[in-house]
Order: structure tokens, then sequence, then C-alpha cells
């Protein structure tokens, strides 16, 4: 049986054209981007040209866009100068934040560093604006606060201007996690009200082990990582060449055709989502997924039995590739602390759907004939 790949919040395939725009960067032109002869300046001026193209894409200024190794990095330099360069004594996140920024203030709470508030998430997985609004307004301290803007484990979208002018009310740094929405979603960074945003390339068939710093022009920080002069002094080290070059291609890919993809993913995903309710008795949904969701994933619940407690294993065996929740995490399966948070119910089984858009309708067929026999 063919594979059926179904984990797309986890990476994505990499996309022929974005691999031969890379091509050239792993052969020919190998130059280093800092050395002044022509070797140097043509991979130096390759990476500008990624910097205006991201920009350009996000509607944001060349010099706000930085490169890193990923969204994890990303996420971790703007938490960590907040607190060190901006004066951000206070951050307020969610419980059912991507590990790369729980562990981030977790980390900076047990050092004293900051104080740490919780916002209520509701029982849909969406944040309560409610509650954050009385976090900041009770706040004595400057504030960041970090929320993702879609969730990797349920796709619940939240509303990144309305959190952006409740920072800006309250003088707060705001960042937000958007991995799982650059590349799959319009941004419009000079007017929505936002500090730091995130993105990865493998997220929407890029390459691997390479992501973008949002940083708002109005503010200045330090470098997270030092050593060299490299991204504006922000970000030591020799470039990723072929990977920002990777990464611009795969932008400039994912955003031509954003209309016609989001359909054809959109369809796939309401499509299993009838089919599962049914052909599988039981069967619960996290999250909000025909309100505001991202189009891209579908977080199922199974009632809890000697078979279900081995789908994944099972859906592996038939070639059938999801995750049982944040696929970053996979291997120590501790279980999903997002859907601990909002659907607490230990008589369920939770697996990850998340599509892209090669995937079709008969791929989900041949899923749910599988998903019956397994259960």
């Amino acid at each position: 049986m063919k594979r059926i790949y179904f984990d797309n919040a986890a990476t994505t395939s990499l996309d022929p054209k974005v691999l031969e725009a890379m091509m050239p960067y792993l052969t020919e032109k190998f130059g280093n981007p800092s050395s002044i002869y022509s070797y140097g300046r043509e991979t130096r001026m390759a990476i500008e040209n990624a910097r205006k193209s991201v920009a350009k894409i996000l509607n944001a200024h060349p010099a706000e866009i930085f490169f890193t190794s990923g969204g994890t990095e990303s996420s971790n330099t703007a938490i960590c100068a907040s607190v060190s360069d901006l004066g951000c004594k206070r951050i307020i996140t969610s419980k059912i934040e991507h590990h790369a920024t729980l562990h981030t203030v977790e980390y900076l709470q047990c050092n004293d560093k900051v104080e740490l508030d919780y916002v209520k998430v509701l029982p849909n997985g969406h944040i309560d604006l409610e509650d954050l609004e009385r976090l900041l307004s009770e706040s004595d301290e400057k504030c960041l606060v970090t929320l993702m803007h879609a969730n990797n484990e349920i796709g619940n979208l939240l509303d990144l201007h309305a959190v952006g002018m409740m920072c800006k009310k309250y003088n707060a740094i705001s960042h937000s996690d958007t991995v799982q929405t650059v590349g799959h979603y319009p941004f419009d960074l000079r007017n929505t009200p936002v500090h730091f945003i995130t993105g990865a390339a493998h997220k929407f068939h890029g390459p691997k082990g390479v992501g973008i710093l949002y940083i708002n022009e109005n503010i200045k920080i330090k470098p997270f990582i030092h050593g060299g002069s490299q991204e504006r002094n922000i970000r030591a080290g020799t470039e990723n060449l072929y990977g920002i070059v990777g990464f611009a291609k795969a932008l400039e890919l994912a955003t031509a055709d954003y209309e016609k993809d989001k359909d054809t993913i959109q369809q796939v995903k309401m499509y299993m989502m009838d089919a599962l309710q049914r052909d599988i008795p039981g069967v619960y949904f996290n999250g909000d997924p025909t309100g505001k969701s991202l189009y891209t994933i579908l977080s199922v619940s199974f009632p809890k039995s000697e078979k279900s407690e081995m789908l994944l294993f099972n859906l592996d065996i038939n070639n059938i590739c999801a995750s049982g929740g944040s696929a970053c995490t996979s291997g120590a399966d501790a279980g999903s602390h997002v859907i601990r948070a909002i659907n607490n119910n230990p008589n369920q089984v939770t697996v990850r759907f998340s599509f892209s858009r090669h995937n079709t309708k008969s791929e989900v067929d041949a899923v749910i004939e599988k998903l019956i026999a397994c259960i």
C-alpha cells in the first residue's frame, strides 16, 4: 500500500521547485556571504534578495526580517529579548502553547527573571480574551504577551489584531508563534500590531532548519547568539545560505496559490470530518474545527478501547502517517498537554491529522477504511 501522509503540521515534503532554487547554492555558488570577493558578494545578494521577497509577501520592511534556524530559535530569541532588553517583568501566555514557548517561559520563571501568568482557555480551545484584558489591566509590571496564532495540535486561530491592540493599550510587548500560519495565511505586518512573529520553512514545503523572526522596526534587541556580525549583528554565525534561498522560494510558491490550495485542503478536511462522524460512533473533534480554525489541522478523539490505544501503531503498520498530538515530542509520548488543557477525558484517544495540497479525498477513504478495521 502506498504511504498516506497526514502529518503535514509536523513537516511537509520539499517542493521540487524549491529544491531547484536551492541547488546552485549547494553546488557552484558556495561562497561565504561575509567574504568580499565576487563568490561572497553573489551569495550575499541571494540572501538579501530572499529577505526582500519574504518582507514583501508579509508586508514588512526587509530590515524587520531575520533568518534563524527555525521557529524554536525565533521564539526563544523573542521571549528572552523581551525580558533582558525590553524590560518585561511579567509574561502572560497559555497552557496550550508549543513547548518552544512554554519551556522558555518556565525556564525564565524558575530562574526568577519573570512572573508568569496563564490566560484562561475556553472549552472550545480559544483564548479567553476577557481574561487576557483582566491580567493586563491588573499588572503593575511591563508584560510580554506570547500567544500562538494557530495551535499546532487543534488548529484554533487567535485574533492577532485584537490581541495586538490590547497589548498596545496596556503598553505590553506582543509575540506570536506563527509557525503554523506563515505560508498558510495572508499576513499584513505593517497593519498588524505585533512586535515579534516566527516562521519555519518546513511547514510549507520548504527545507528544514531555516526560519524567520520578524522584529518590528520600533524595537531594538541585543543578539541571542554572539560571535559575528551576521543578520545585522542580531544572529552570529555563517548563514544557512541554501536554506534561506529555499525559505523565500517556498513562501513565494505557498502564497501564489494560497486561495486555491486553501480551498483544496479545506475540502479534504471537511470530507474527513463528515466521514468520521458517519462511520465511527463516539468520535469527537477537539477545538473549533468548523469555526475559527486553520484549514490544515483536524484533531480527532476516538473512544478509548484496547484496540484504539494501539491506533497510531496500527496506522503506521498500514503506512499511514498521523500523530498523537504534537510531533515535536513524538517518541516520548507523555500525552498531549494541549488536549489535557481543553478536554481532559481519559476515555478518549486523540489523533491529529494534518493536510497539504498533495492530499486527496481518496486517501481519506483509505484511512477511514483502516480506522474502522482498527477500532
